[in-house]
């Protein structure tokens, strides 16, 4: 099976609640299909929930930045192509991404987004499966290393995404 297009970014992010209307975004990591990366952490004022700043918060080290600075990076990297975007489940990704991107006039992504668990449902495969860990054993038939990838880190899991998508549909 071929995809449609080659032209996709991997992305994922972690945010500060479930609830998009109260959240924030706190980091964003994206991967080119050619492994080009952007990783950005985002300044934020709401308190995130104790899930967050258990799993979370630890793993957020790096320089923070405005929205409108990510927006504009996030625009640099996508280039003038409208790359699709794809996520493992695009439910609060994309949700938390357009409060960043807004209702450009010239939207700087294809507006639909793709996710991954809808393609393994749809192969037979219970999504749910591939959220924490290996339960399947499928990253090991496909050679990854997925213990190599820090969970709950937004450039981690799009890098992971990225090579479980390659060698998938590769095989």
């Amino acid at each position: 099976m071929k995809p449609f297009s080659d032209n996709i970014i991997f992305f994922d992010s972690e945010f500060s609640s479930l609830d998009p209307k109260e959240g924030e975004l706190l980091s964003i990591g994206m991967v080119k299909m050619n492994g080009e990366e952007l990783y950005l952490e985002l300044e934020y004022a709401n308190e995130p929930i104790d899930w967050v700043k258990a799993n979370v918060l630890p793993l957020l080290t790096g320089e923070k930045v405005s929205p409108a600075v990510a927006f504009e990076k996030m625009k640099a990297f996508a280039g003038s192509e409208k790359p699709y975007l794809l996520s493992y489940i695009d439910n609060y990704d994309a949700v938390y991404l357009k409060k960043i991107i807004g209702q450009a006039k010239d939207n700087i992504f294809q507006w639909i987004t793709l996710d991954i668990s809808s393609m393994f449902f749809t192969l037979g495969l219970n999504p749910q499966d591939f959220g924490d860990g290996d339960k399947t054993g499928l990253f090991d038939k496909l050679g990854i290393d997925w213990k190599k990838y820090r969970e709950h880190h937004a450039l981690d899991d799009a890098k992971l995404l990225r090579e479980f998508y390659i060698k998938f549909f590769n095989e």
